[in-house]
């Protein structure tokens, strides 16, 4: 039975990428993509804009697998160039444990054998409109296909500035079987956090993890 085509929502490709972008896309990316056989402990964020938190998570986790994914390919070109010599292209030693998967993350959870100790969403699109609400990528069926992929003491750290969002997130949570280990969390400075669009007095933090935490 073929899998049903996924749809994603928000923009693929933005301004035209600059002659090093494009080479990085074209030589390097294939070679940072995700491969299920790898162990050891992972991380996985889920749109990382410009990927300034994926390279503050590698910092802070130097000997886990980081996995970056985002189908926004001026996006993936701004972090492969913030992680790579400006001369050379070259992978920086720091960012060695980086990889990117430059696509609906939903494909990528095709794989069952994606385990993953810590999973972030930070500063998802609000679709604030009514009828954009079936477009909001934390709908209770996406966060119990993150639960299948959360290992055992996990957990699931979602941040936004939209409270109305929050709020909404905090609903759909009820219709699965994660429970809410804390709603308190530092704020994570990133591109997205600044630009506060929906001028809010700071973002909310929601850590979701296994029931008894199993």
């Amino acid at each position: 039975m073929e899998k049903q085509e996924i749809r994603t929502f928000g923009r693929r490709h933005g301004k035209k990428l600059s002659p090093r972008k494009m080479a990085l896309i074209n030589d390097l990316l294939p070679a940072l993509m995700p491969n299920p056989e790898n162990s050891g402990r992972r991380i996985l964020e889920i749109g990382f804009g410009a990927g300034e938190h994926v390279r503050a998570l590698t910092n802070d986790n130097p000997d886990a697998e980081i996995i970056g994914a985002e189908p926004f390919v001026n996006g993936v070109a701004a972090l492969l160039s913030a992680i790579t010599d400006d001369k050379t292209n070259a992978l920086l030693p720091p960012y060695r444990n980086i990889r990117i998967w430059p696509d609906d993350v939903r494909i990528l959870l095709r794989d069952a054998k994606y385990m993953f100790d810590e999973i972030w969403i930070l500063h998802p699109d609000p679709w604030p409109k009514a009828r954009h609400e079936k477009r909001r990528l934390l709908q209770a069926e996406f966060i119990t296909l993150l639960s299948q992929h959360l290992k055992n003491g996990g957990r699931i750290i979602i941040g936004t500035d939209h409270w109305d969002y929050y709020d909404w997130i905090l609903d759909q949570v009820k219709n699965t079987s994660m429970y809410i280990v804390s709603g308190e969390f530092k704020i994570i400075e990133t591109r997205y956090q600044h630009k506060n669009m929906a001028d809010t007095a700071a973002p909310k933090y929601l850590i979701l993890g296994h029931q008894n935490g199993i």
